[in-house]
């Protein structure tokens, strides 16, 4: 086991320290060594920031106005793959803390941690199906794969030095939520996959602290015609990116 390469974060807000004893209990049965990052409490920030914020796109990409919980949570992943950049560790494993976590997960990462030249970021949990195409076996059913649909959310993933460099070149301002964007390989040069099935899941019985969802404008769907026609051009290039992967890893 190579675990000793991963640094291991713990998205936690100060005001959460029950979440931080739940996260505590499950990496400590499987033996994985942690720190906590403080995350960012979206309300102490304003949304009218441009440095923070371009409210312009966020409005064309999503057809909403955004919330402070969006934001929270996206500055608490940006400050994760500040810290880890700040360490010499070649591998970073973030989790939020509301993410449930199977004991097959250290070899998960171990496997990872032997084929290197894979992947820059894999998502370890995620939402929808995400329609994956499988490119090798790591460890047991676990396998590396790309996703040529949707796959959201962001509460479990890994990734290397190269991807958080890449992203904290142009992460900020937020254009759309972070779980919308960090996935998009194709926008940062990034190998982005996926362990297939997943070793982590989101638990959507709970409510998210991080993420907290207040009082949004939606727009009146008349005025989403911008996001929609987004969408539908990032899905394109998910689908031709995820396509090109599979043939590049079946011809290899």
């Amino acid at each position: 086991m190579i675990l000793s390469q991963f640094l291991t974060l713990v998205i936690n807000l100060d005001r959460a320290p029950e979440r931080l004893s739940y996260m505590s209990d499950q990496l400590g049965s499987i033996g994985l060594q942690w720190e906590r990052l403080s995350a960012a409490d979206g309300k102490l920030f304003s949304l009218e920031d441009t440095a923070l914020v371009d409210l312009t796109e966020f409005a064309r990409r999503h057809g909403k106005t955004p919330v402070h919980g969006e934001l929270g949570c996206y500055l608490s992943h940006v400050w994760a793959m500040r810290r880890f950049l700040e360490t010499d560790s070649p591998y970073a494993l973030i989790l939020e803390d509301d993410v449930q976590l199977s004991e097959p997960l250290p070899q998960v990462l171990d496997a990872l941690a032997n084929v290197p030249g894979d992947w820059d970021m894999v998502k370890l949990s995620g939402v929808h199906s995400g329609s994956p195409l499988k490119l090798q076996r790591l460890y047991a059913q676990f396998h590396l794969a790309v996703t040529l649909t949707p796959y959201t959310g962001s509460s479990a993933y890994v990734i290397n030095r190269r991807a958080a460099q890449n992203y904290l070149s142009g992460l900020l301002p937020m254009r759309v939520p972070y779980d919308h964007e960090f996935d998009r390989g194709w926008r940062w040069d990034l190998k982005v996959r996926a362990v297939m099935p997943s070793p982590c899941a989101h638990d959507q019985a709970g409510e998210s602290l991080i993420n907290t969802t207040t009082s949004r404008r939606k727009f009146h769907w008349t005025k989403r015609w911008p996001a929609v026609a987004w969408r539908l051009g990032n899905q394109w290039r998910r689908a031709l990116y995820g396509g090109r992967a599979w043939l590049a890893a079946i011809f290899a």
